[in-house]
């Protein structure tokens, strides 16, 4: 009888912990939400954060707050995630570095497959080939002559291992099987400011980081990496119609730690298909260039997916150009 008492005792115990578990997922959230972007402020991942949680921070009644925790191409902060306490507070909006890093970093302190719950994908952000106004080629055919031609002369600057502006440099200079002299910076918005001022030469980057210095002619744009042309820079060829075979969109993903209550991913869930529904959000994204994925795509089971396959496909890409971080 004694043990049977007990093995009863210890049914309802943890029969509690799980009506325990569901109640605070159903009261949830009661407090501010931290989104760490692992990237400088002002930069394109960070203006895709923003613009979606002041809608998320309206849908689940509390404040979500961008925390930017930059460094080692966004290894830092997403680290910080995967070690946060599985609550459902500390969150992290990443982009297609979340593939590139296991291959780039031979000591990475996390597993993106294994340390986070996925949440949605955002939107898959077009990159834009541009340099400071006064360089020297004025289309793509003469910019990539130009390329084979000056080589290691042509300041190319990147913010930093990892980052969209890297793995696009490194497939543009795959391509024309051409090295420039790489330039890294703590985040594109630094780097931006610095092709503005002439003091680099070129950049490939988001649209949401390089649709309005185009707007504005504060550089010189050449091309969009899109199988079309974008209708906010219509005038911008794509690469292919420049003979470039170079095609890549920055997708951009949201992560919980893993171990985080299904229900709260569920919620969190909810308020991110809200966010990306939102017309304020449609219409600021199409000023940058880009479009909120569908609500079938702002789903766990569809960012597991794009991040499963993007790690395969990273892979053979980085081992092939030899580049790595430590």
């Amino acid at each position: 009888m004694k043990k049977t008492l007990t093995a009863l005792a210890a049914g309802a115990f943890v029969a509690g912990l799980g009506l325990a578990s569901t109640a605070f997922a159903q009261d949830y959230p009661t407090k501010p939400i931290t989104v760490v972007v692992p990237f400088s402020a002002g930069g394109p991942t960070d203006t895709v954060a923003r613009l979606v949680a002041e809608v998320m921070s309206a849908d689940l009644g509390q404040q979500v707050v961008i925390q930017n925790v930059g460094g080692a191409g966004g290894t830092l902060g997403a680290g910080q995630v995967a070690t946060a306490p599985n609550d459902g507070y500390t969150l992290l909006l990443h982009h297609i570095g979340m593939s590139t890093a296991p291959s780039l970093y031979r000591s990475l302190p996390y597993d993106p497959t294994t340390d986070f719950e996925p949440i949605g994908l955002i939107t898959s952000v077009p990159m834009t080939l541009v340099a400071r106004k006064d360089f020297e080629p004025s289309t793509l055919s003469e910019l990539l002559e130009y390329i084979k031609a000056n080589g290691e002369n042509i300041t190319y600057a990147h913010a930093g291992i990892g980052s969209a502006s890297q793995l696009c440099g490194m497939l543009l200079m795959n391509a024309l099987d051409t090295q420039m002299t790489t330039v890294p910076y703590q985040g594109a918005g630094p780097a931006m400011t610095d092709i503005i001022g002439g003091q680099i030469d070129m950049i490939c980057d988001q649209t949401t980081n390089t649709t309005s210095q185009i707007q504005a002619g504060e550089v010189k744009a050449y091309a969009v990496t899109t199988p079309d042309r974008l209708s906010n820079l219509p005038d911008l060829p794509t690469t292919a119609e420049g003979g470039l075979e170079l095609e890549i969109g920055v997708w951009h993903g949201l992560y919980a730690p893993a171990g985080t209550d299904a229900a709260i991913i569920a919620r969190l869930e909810a308020a991110l298909q809200a966010a990306l529904a939102n017309e304020t959000v449609v219409s600021r994204f199409a000023e940058l260039g880009t479009v909120p994925v569908s609500a079938d795509e702002a789903t766990p089971a569809a960012l597991t997916e794009t991040l499963t396959s993007q790690i395969a496909l990273w892979k053979g890409v980085i081992e092939a150009a030899g580049v790595f971080a430590e």
